[in-house]
């Protein structure tokens, strides 16, 4: 038994019933979808039949609970570092991230298309072998491998020690120092994003299907500025994962990043007071009906921000570069 709860369907029962009183705030929810997912990994720990963990290790999350941006609805992303490279700790660790990634399932958070789990073994690993597959990443620099270091940066320990994932983080750190080309790849992996205002300075909306007059908030205003944020955190070995948190540290060699901080509060706030559908795709799309003429205008300047934050950040990843 794990806090009173027997099961991930009383977890589910539980959450259902009270995460709406944290709608409208960003750093409430979050706080609760740990209180959450802790829940679900003492359950996890507790239904293991090989006892206690046989070293230390880290179980994190990442993407947007690493960042701790989540909304309502949140899927899977996750992994597990372990201490040490040991027949015992790869059988315990395995059977601990299969465990943790059908209970999140069952308390409401669905599995990632991705696979970004402790179920997959890519992604609950040693130190060294984590160790091995970043340098790999590093090293080949394919549009996958890319996309992994991008998610892996944004690691947030939720259980355990926190120096295994700090040390990997100065890893890929230690390394884009030596190599200054590694960020240019970062960047052009994340640069080609639909565009979300149109030529004549209009919000360009969904045209077709259920979500038609609709703009997905993620993909076309929050994930531009998270992508740029995370980039600059990389360059300089910043180790917080949230947007705003990283943005804060930025601030004292990069003065124009204020108000982009701003625009992005904003967003947070924008999807979740504005965004009212209970599927987790659907849950990114806002309705411009549901915006005031005012709350239109101030979209549309996020938006286009969020063009010049890339272009900021692509100006100081090409200058780095060209040294």
């Amino acid at each position: 038994m794990a806090d009173g709860f027997e099961s991930y369907e009383a977890i589910k029962i539980w959450k259902d019933e009270v995460i709406d009183s944290f709608q409208g705030d960003t750093l409430s929810l979050n706080e609760f979808h740990d209180r959450v997912l802790r829940k679900v990994y003492r359950l996890a720990a507790n239904r293991l039949k090989n006892g206690t963990p046989p070293c230390g290790f880290s179980w994190f999350i990442t993407g947007s609970g690493g960042r701790f941006e989540q909304g309502l609805i949140s899927d899977q992303d996750h992994g597990i570092i372990y201490e040490t490279s040991s027949p015992e700790a790869a059988a315990y660790f395995s059977k601990l991230g299969e465990e943790l990634s059908y209970g999140m399932a069952v308390a409401g958070y669905p599995y990632c298309e991705g696979k970004v789990m402790s179920s997959n073994p890519l992604w609950c690993q040693s130190t060294a072998g984590w160790k091995a597959q970043l340098l790999q990443w590093l090293e080949e620099e394919s549009w996958q491998s890319i996309r992994y270091l991008h998610i892996f940066y944004d690691a947030r320990p939720l259980v355990g020690a926190e120096s295994f994932v700090n040390e990997l983080k100065s890893f890929i750190y230690d390394f884009q120092k030596e190599h200054p080309k590694l960020l240019m790849r970062l960047l052009e992996n994340v640069m080609h994003m639909k565009n979300a205002v149109g030529p004549f300075g209009q919000i360009i909306a969904e045209e077709k299907g259920l979500h038609k007059g609709s703009v997905d908030l993620k993909t076309t205003a929050i994930i531009p500025y998270v992508n740029a944020v995370r980039i600059l955190a990389i360059k300089e070995g910043i180790k917080e994962t949230s947007t705003l948190a990283r943005m804060d540290r930025l601030a004292e060699n990069h003065h124009e990043l204020p108000e982009y901080r701003e625009n992005f509060r904003k967003l947070l706030s924008y999807r979740l007071l504005l965004a009212t559908d209970k599927s987790y795709e659907d849950s990114h799309y806002l309705n411009l009906k549901n915006l005031s003429k005012a709350e239109k205008h101030e979209l549309k300047k996020i938006l286009k921000d969020g063009k010049k934050l890339q272009q900021y950040v692509q100006a100081i990843v090409e200058k780095g570069v060209s040294k």
